[in-house]
């Protein structure tokens, strides 16, 4: 579904506010708003931020997990402005400090986030395996899960390869293989509950 009738830039964008707290992104400079996910969709997030958070914390990295709150400007073909917001964003914990002061963006001159991960829901299901799935190579986004809880749950892990991704699709009590988090000891089944 698109809000406004007439099409922004990425500047309008940033300061688009119509009164609600409806989050949107911007896809073709159109907004489109971001629904509320299910109990499932926030549980899987929440999961996903805490075994990345202690999975840093174990390896010493200095990156950060942040759920939902960082946009991902994309360079999509055509004339107006594309930024997504991934519902897990794994960034240098450096930029992340960067964006203080400014809008929590990561721009096309910066360096791309390490991993994010879309959970699908019905309205979204096209643009996670489709559009962002292209988009997030084009930005050379090394990792990107997208996990499938609907009709056939699966967790599928896409690599960065020569510029386009290969993926591997996870099920049941298959161990997740990440390039990103080799000592992660999860199951599709438990990424896909949101718990173990």
């Amino acid at each position: 579904m698109t809000i406004a009738t007439q099409k922004l830039t990425f500047a309008e964008y940033l300061k688009y506010e119509d009164g609600t707290d409806t989050r949107y992104e911007l896809v073709n400079g159109e907004l489109i708003p971001m629904s509320l996910g299910t109990g499932k969709h926030g549980a899987i997030i929440h999961f996903l931020e805490r075994q990345f958070e202690t999975a840093i914390e174990q390896s010493g990295q200095l990156w950060i997990p942040i759920p939902g709150l960082v946009g991902v400007r994309s360079p999509r073909a055509g004339r107006w402005d594309t930024s997504r917001i991934p519902d897990v964003t794994v960034m240098l914990r450096e930029q992340w400090e960067n964006m203080s002061e400014r809008e929590a963006v990561i721009e096309l001159n910066e360096s791309p986030p390490l991993l994010v991960v879309e959970v699908v829901s019905e309205s979204t299901k096209m643009a996670d395996y489709r559009s962002k799935r292209s988009e997030y190579a084009v930005l050379n986004i090394p990792e990107y899960w997208i996990v499938d809880p609907l009709a056939k749950p699966r967790v599928i892990i896409c690599q960065l390869n020569e510029g386009f991704y290969d993926d591997v699709a996870f099920v049941g009590d298959e161990l997740i293989d990440s390039a990103t988090f080799p000592e992660l000891q999860l199951t599709a089944n438990q990424v896909l509950r949101g718990k173990y």
